[in-house]
């Protein structure tokens, strides 16, 4: 048991993250400059907006053990377990699902495990209500002390860590878009940037729940509304982790440009909603669109320690 905060500097980020142009006619033919935020080198197992969410979390955990919530694919139970294996604290992943419990764990959740999680499987009427004070009791019962973090990682503590990247993006961007999933990204993103720009959000899940979720977290994290943000709900595709042919060979053309690998449930979401803008007239001839590239695609190989070298 640890009791103080670890040193993520010796895990060698890359921040501030590189911001690189992207030539596109398809921006370009309108007068706009696109450009990339390419989070996602920050780091090979804590990419994108998982380390800025992460960050101030595992500091404020200070060694203890970190329990926290996603499906059977989440991102951020596979960063949070990485986390752990590579800052040598306990992790605890409460899957949705508890019928996965039977079966062969799929790529994310052994890659978890072999990053040293212990994985709990519960039932989805309870993993719906995984916030209530009946359910959390339990959780801490079973596990004792924890640190516990929201699905998605989306707390205020994760929302002032993400104000950071707006902190970085402050002049060479009017509009800076991000895709979301629990808000947290996009609350800090706007706090961060300055007076004359704006975030523009791309949800990947349906709903239209998602801006009381923001503007909650700036509450909490900033003890009111911090920045100009917008929400361009047209982009989800069906709702989180759909990804129909379309957008695969939108995601493949945009590889083919740009050489960027497009991870498909947000950032391919993101592009694409960012060329129909364009091609919409939303920005105005002159101005320059940033894209927040939060995350890799994830090839399901088994990741161990990273060369010092790998990025």
């Amino acid at each position: 048991m640890h009791d103080e905060a670890p040193d993520l500097a010796r895990l060698r980020p890359v921040i501030p993250s590189p911001l690189r142009p992207a030539e596109d006619e398809r921006f370009a033919r309108h007068g706009v400059t696109l450009l990339l935020k390419r989070d996602d080198l920050i780091h090979p197992d804590l990419p994108g907006n998982k380390w800025r969410k992460l960050a101030l979390n595992l500091r404020a955990a200070a060694g203890r053990t970190v329990l926290t919530f996603g499906g059977a694919y989440s991102n951020h139970l596979r960063a949070t377990a990485a986390a752990g294996r590579l800052l040598g604290f306990p992790t605890v992943g409460v899957v949705r699902g508890d019928e996965l419990a039977h079966r062969p764990l799929n790529p994310s959740l052994a890659q978890c495990a072999a990053d040293g999680m212990r994985l709990h499987f519960a039932d989805r009427a309870t993993y719906r209500r995984k916030t209530s004070p009946e359910v959390l009791d339990g959780l801490l019962s079973l596990f004792g002390t924890c640190l516990v973090l929201p699905e998605g990682g989306s707390n205020a503590l994760a929302a002032q860590g993400c104000a950071a990247l707006g902190r970085e993006l402050r002049g060479p961007a009017g509009t800076v878009a991000v895709a979301c999933g629990t808000g947290g990204t996009l609350a800090g993103l706007a706090a961060g940037l300055g007076p004359e720009q704006r975030a523009l959000g791309i949800p990947v899940l349906r709903g239209g729940f998602l801006g009381d979720t923001v503007r909650a977290l700036q509450q909490e994290a900033f003890g009111g509304p911090a920045g100009r943000w917008s929400l361009d709900e047209r982009f989800h595709f069906g709702g989180y982790a759909r990804t129909p042919p379309e957008l695969h060979s939108f995601a493949d053309d945009f590889e083919d440009r740009h050489g960027l690998p497009v991870e498909r449930l947000y950032v391919a979401k993101l592009l694409y909603g960012l060329t129909v803008l364009a091609e919409e007239g939303a920005f105005a001839p002159g101005s320059t669109v940033t894209a927040v590239v939060t995350g890799a695609p994830w090839d399901g190989r088994p990741r161990g320690h990273a060369p010092s070298d790998s990025r």
